[in-house]
């Protein structure tokens, strides 16, 4: 059951993020998008939507051919970070 809430509330996010965040995510993406939800779901106020919303605006964010994970890529890139916190809802 919670995998099927989960998997219904990235749906959500990811249509909440809205046009600009159109493009097709590959299997890659999605690797990398969930790891960075692995990384961030004990974070203060991470509720489900909030932390996949953001991990979904910072791999849209990074280059497609960029090979260091969202979490690390995050730490180089303060301002994308502080862009995808307001966008998610968070912080």
């Amino acid at each position: 059951m919670q995998k099927m809430l989960i998997g219904a509330v990235a749906v959500a996010a990811l249509f909440a993020a809205g046009p600009a965040s159109a493009q097709k995510m590959t299997a890659d993406d999605m690797k990398w998008v969930n790891q960075c939800i692995d990384d961030n779901k004990a974070e203060p106020g991470a509720t489900p939507a909030i932390v996949r919303a953001y991990c979904v605006c910072m791999n849209e964010k990074m280059d497609d051919n960029e090979t260091r994970s969202i979490t690390q890529w995050e730490k180089a890139n303060p301002a994308a970070r502080r862009a995808c916190d307001r966008q998610a809802g968070w912080r």
